[in-house]
């Protein structure tokens, strides 16, 4: 059963725990299991990962789900993911400036996979107007580490199987390292996130 958490502390945002339900997480699956054979994950000049003067913030493998299904009643995942939308009033509720989430008319979707030693630097999405981040892994769980965290705030969040993250992109976040012993990054047994990016588009009349 979902528990949902509404949180003004450290800053008004949205946790999700058991967000999909068992046949939902069933589709999900075949469609991770699916995307992480090899190939498929691409590297982040690739998909767009965001950058800093070294480099870029993560050295994890994604890809952007629209950019891959034209048609998007081909994904599980890009059906699937259409419940995110079921909160939009509870977490607009959290603070005046989380409207635009409400009104949303564009998203879009990244999986990204975290296998051994594999991280993200604090970064912000400024393009974006709201992130929703929802975890997935086999269990039992074999990795430690993979916590979204908020240096800003020194905050952060366990990352827990089937759980949803909603809050500004604005806000500076990252993922801790990934540690796995023994594993074969295509056995999947690392983190996957499902990275939801909501935003409004002004259209010409």
């Amino acid at each position: 059963m979902e528990n949902i958490r509404a949180l003004k502390e450290p800053f008004p945002h949205l946790i999700v725990e058991n967000m999909y339900d068992n046949e939902e997480l069933k589709l999900i699956w075949e469609e991770l299991e699916f995307l992480n054979k090899r190939g498929k994950l691409k590297n982040p000049d690739v998909y767009g990962a965001s950058k800093n003067k070294d480099g870029y913030d993560t050295n994890a493998k994604a890809i952007v789900l629209d950019y891959v299904y034209e048609n998007r009643d081909f994904s599980n995942i890009l059906n699937i993911n259409r419940k995110l939308f079921n909160y939009s009033k509870i977490y607009s509720d959290l603070s005046p400036y989380h409207f635009k989430f409400s009104i949303c008319n564009h998203d879009h979707t990244k999986l990204r996979y975290y296998s051994d030693k594999e991280y993200y630097l604090p970064h912000r999405d400024p393009c974006e107007d709201t992130i929703a981040c929802t975890y997935f892994y086999k269990k039992p769980k074999k990795f430690s580490g993979g916590e979204l965290f908020f240096p800003d705030y020194n905050y952060e969040i366990e990352c827990l199987d089937n759980m949803c993250i909603i809050f500004p992109s604005y806000f500076t976040h990252g993922v801790r390292e990934i540690s796995i012993d023994d594993s074969n990054y295509h056995n999947g047994f690392g983190r996957y996130c499902m990275t939801q990016f909501t935003n409004v588009i002004e259209k010409n009349d």
